[in-house]
């Protein structure tokens, strides 16, 4: 019941986030990643999203994909896809989302002729076997009810040696689990690393920023909520980041 009023939680949010901002000031939706040995260059107009760009470079340059077949799985609103489009020159990029809005802004504000972004269920994906040679998943797959169901799918549409590069968060009870999840379903682990302190970072040197945007584009009878969508720093969200009641890890896995 929990992860059910989560989502429709999540769900709303989407739908309001899409509807307020009118400037298209909310491409990202990942936490971010901070360490002093990984700062990527960016042109000025992307600097705004350093952390969450940060993140994305970490997860995409798992493996070399210059010139390669790239898919994300859960691209939402097509800020991650775009850097790696724009910074690491892939042959394609394809984007797919569960929310029909995120697509419908992906589809507006992205419109390279290498780039196809697609509304689709991770669970159940629109594409042919063997179609791609890396997929990403960064902070997305928490919300699928059915991990193994995903796990398959991402096998099934990766080329043989194919790449899975993956991001996210579970409580850290449930690392394990996840880990389990991911050998079950056939993948070799290539690299296997929790980044949690560097996220916790990260939402440190993100906050004030993070928090002048909520309280400039979100109603004040909202902000806690905001916030706590955001994780800036004190909100609960942040604090189970902070005493590690939430693991965050990155995974290059291979087919």
């Amino acid at each position: 019941m929990k992860d059910t009023l989560k989502n429709i939680f999540f769900k709303i949010w989407y739908w309001y986030i899409s509807t307020i901002d009118k400037n298209a000031e909310v491409i990202f939706m990942n936490y971010g990643y901070s360490n002093n040995s990984h700062k990527i260059d960016l042109n000025p107009e992307d600097e705004k999203n350093r952390y969450s760009a940060q993140l994305y470079n970490l997860v995409a340059t798992g493996v070399e994909i210059s010139d390669k077949n790239i898919l994300e799985i859960g691209c939402g609103r097509g800020g991650g896809l775009s850097y790696v489009n724009k910074y690491l020159k892939p042959s394609s990029v394809t984007g797919v989302d569960l929310n029909k809005k995120a697509i419908e802004f992906c589809k507006k504000h992205y419109p390279k002729n290498n780039a196809i972004f697609l509304q689709g269920n991770a669970q159940k994906l629109p594409f042919n076997d063997a179609s791609f040679d890396a997929v990403l998943n960064v902070e997305s797959s928490h919300r699928y009810p059915q991990i193994e169901m995903f796990l398959a799918e991402v096998y099934r549409v990766l080329k043989v040696d194919g790449y899975f590069l993956f991001t996210d968060f579970r409580k850290n009870t449930e690392i394990e689990r996840l880990k389990e999840q991911i050998i079950e379903a056939k993948f070799e682990f290539i690299k296997d690393e929790n980044i949690t302190q560097n996220v916790v970072e990260a939402l440190k040197l993100a906050t004030p920023a993070r928090k002048e945007l909520i309280d400039r584009i979100i109603p004040k009878f909202l902000n806690e909520l905001g916030n706590n969508f955001a994780a800036t720093v004190g909100s609960p969200t942040y604090n189970k980041f902070s005493s590690r009641e939430f693991e965050y890890v990155f995974y290059v896995l291979k087919k």
